[in-house]
């Protein structure tokens, strides 16, 4: 179970550089986007860049579904909101929600499932106990226990 109010994490603007020969932003900056408003919901977990680097961890993507909803274009404002769905003891399943700050549209949202890594032997290992309690203020707890 979601909680009820996403997170912010991440606002910025569509650049003319960033358009494809259909004149709109182009699927790879949509994906850019996405990725950063994910370190901004880790970090928010309590898994920042000092935590990885001081425990040898990481976070590999394992999927991630897209849809594209409206077509951005140069000088769009934008917005990213993410929800924590679902915490099991190895990975994270989430999902962002893009809009048009000006006009309050939802224009793409994107749902992903990542795994908890030791960097050294690379395999998936369990989140610490801090980040699951951490987890709490996202989601709700019963969600976690399947």
């Amino acid at each position: 179970m979601a909680i009820e109010t996403a997170t912010e994490t991440y606002r910025g603007v569509v650049y003319p550089w960033q358009m494809d020969h259909m004149d709109h932003m182009n699927v790879q900056f949509y994906t850019a986007r996405f990725d950063e408003a994910t370190w901004h919901l880790f970090a928010a977990l309590g898994m920042t860049t000092s935590y990885f680097k001081a425990n040898r961890r990481g976070m590999a993507a394992l999927e991630q579904r897209t849809l594209y909803k409206r077509e951005l274009h140069a000088g769009a404002l934008i917005r990213i909101t993410s929800e924590l769905l679902e915490m099991k003891p190895k990975t994270i399943r989430f999902l962002h929600r893009m809009y048009d700050t000006e006009s309050g549209e939802e224009v793409a949202t994107t749902e992903l499932v990542g795994a908890h890594i030791d960097t050294d032997a690379r395999k998936a290992v369990p989140f610490p106990d801090d980040i699951v309690k951490r987890q709490g203020g996202f989601i709700d707890a019963r969600a976690t226990s399947a």
